[in-house]
Formats: C-alpha cells, structure tokens, sequence
C-alpha cells in the first residue's frame, strides 16, 4: 500500500500543480490585449486543462484505493472528501473559465482571478492539516 499512497501524492501534487498555474494563467488573459498574446495563452491553457485533468482523475483513483486498502474512516476523513469534492468542482469551474476565454466571454477581471488563484491554496492548507493531524 505505500506504492498506492506515493502514486496518489505524486498525482495530488501533479494535480495542484496545474490547478495554481491555470488561474495564473487566466490572470494573465484577462490583462492582454495583444491577439498573438491572447491566442497563445488559449492554447497554453487548453494544453494545461488537458493535461491536468488525467492527473485529477489518477489522484482521485489511488485516493480511492487507498481508502478502501486501509478501510479509513472518521470525521476528518469526510471533511477531506467534502474538499476533494470542492476541488472537483474548482477544476470543471476551471474548464468553464477556459471555454469562456477561449470564445471571448470572459466576465471577470484579473483581480478576480487573483483571488480565485488562491482557493486550492487554501484548501490544500486545510487537507494537509485533516490528513497529517486527525483533529476530528
């Protein structure tokens, strides 16, 4: 079980890797107006969305052994999978933003992104917390 446990770190990390740069990423967008600029920060993201997302789904497939291997329970553990849940839909919320940008109706401003590029911050923070401390 410890190679299932090191798969889905590895893959949690790849995945959150992509999940702070792709809202960089929209900051970005949102500030240029150079059309070169803007197309190759389209095509930037979509190969970021398409790459991060098979890293998602790995994360939460070895996440999933793991908790069926070692048969988890407790309430911390449900308030992780509430997170997860939320992180699943901050990435498909991701996708939306980068189909939005990429047919020209993005609605939101780059100070908006830079918020927005702080919430997997925050719920790593708390994961991490859950996962390693056990408060509950």
């Amino acid at each position: 079980m410890l190679w299932i446990k090191a798969l889905h770190l590895i893959f949690v990390i790849s995945w959150f890797a992509g999940l702070f740069y792709l809202p960089r990423l929209f900051v970005n967008h949102a500030m240029e107006t150079n059309d070169a600029t803007l197309a190759r920060l389209a095509l930037m993201e979509h190969k970021l969305y398409r790459f991060m997302t098979p890293l998602a789904v790995l994360a939460l497939a070895f996440g999933l052994w793991l908790w069926l291997g070692y048969g988890i329970t407790g309430a911390w553990l449900h308030a992780k999978l509430v997170l997860v849940a939320g992180l699943i839909a901050y990435h498909l919320y991701c996708g939306k933003l980068m189909r939005d940008f990429q047919v020209g109706k993005s609605t939101h401003r780059h100070v908006w992104y830079r918020w927005f590029n702080e919430i997997p911050v925050l719920i790593l923070f708390v994961v991490v917390i859950l996962v390693v401390v056990k408060p509950f």
